[in-house]
């Protein structure tokens, strides 16, 4: 089995040597199956040292030069090799517990796609209800959370990975076209979003954003879901480079 980890990354200086670390660390788990990893950073046109600190910590880098996250990531699987591809947040930091529920739940050979939910690292309340209704949303839905899914690469690529259309909100759509295929399979095959290994993710944006400009993203969400995620300057929060 070979996994291919793969990280978008949008001028994460700051905090993507941590999380490369983290997943190196966690990443111990595979190992210890016989497992092979890859990594591969896709640099998404940053202007700062990310692709330099990818490079340092042993990661394959490659180049995305429109700053969008479906791209980035595609172009990151573009240049995987693994059986499995694993998308994971350059400010997000795995456990060794969730790699693990991960593999196992690749071995049980019933799913065809695998997410978890997360845990902010330091956020007000109101921001942690906010997550807590996604993650019954997500459970209930087999939605995965764009800062870990893990996906069958045969399945991705069947279905064309993540869809261009989208400057947010990329993960849902396709946890809905996986979900479509996995149905189609003989035996059927789903999305699993794992519970009790949540990932540990930075909660910058609540502190990075005013209030105001955080619950005009949510309701614009909210209530015009598709027309929001389409539009790159509705989704401001993910591509105007505050970190």
């Amino acid at each position: 089995m070979k996994i291919s980890i793969v990280v978008p990354a949008y001028n994460e200086e700051r905090l993507l040597a941590q999380s490369l670390a983290q997943i190196r660390t966690a990443g111990e788990v595979l190992l210890g199956r016989g497992w092979e990893l890859e990594l591969i950073v896709c640099d998404n046109n940053s202007t700062d040292q990310t692709a330099a600190i990818a490079r340092e910590a042993g990661a394959q880098v490659v180049l995305e030069p429109v700053n969008q996250i479906s791209r980035a990531r595609n172009r990151g699987a573009d240049a995987a090799t693994g059986d499995w591809l694993w998308f994971i947040d350059a400010d997000s930091f795995p456990s060794a517990e969730l790699f693990e529920r991960t593999a196992a739940e690749i071995e049980r050979g019933q799913a065809v796609a695998i997410g978890t939910t997360f845990q902010f690292d330091d956020v007000p309340w109101f921001v942690r209800a906010v997550a807590g209704v996604w993650k019954m949303w997500s459970l209930v839905m087999s939605h995965m959370a764009g800062s870990f899914v893990v996906v069958e690469s045969r399945a991705f690529r069947a279905v064309d990975g993540f869809s261009a259309e989208f400057f947010a909100g990329e993960e849902v759509d396709l946890s809905i076209r996986l979900n479509r295929w996995g149905k189609q399979q003989t035996p059927r095959r789903r999305v699993v979003v794992l519970s009790g290994v949540p990932l540990l993710t930075s909660g910058r944006k609540a502190h990075l954003y005013s209030a105001k400009e955080n619950a005009r993203f949510l309701l614009r969400a909210l209530f015009a879901p598709l027309r929001t995620m389409r539009r790159k300057e509705d989704c401001s929060i993910w591509y105007d480079g505050r970190r």
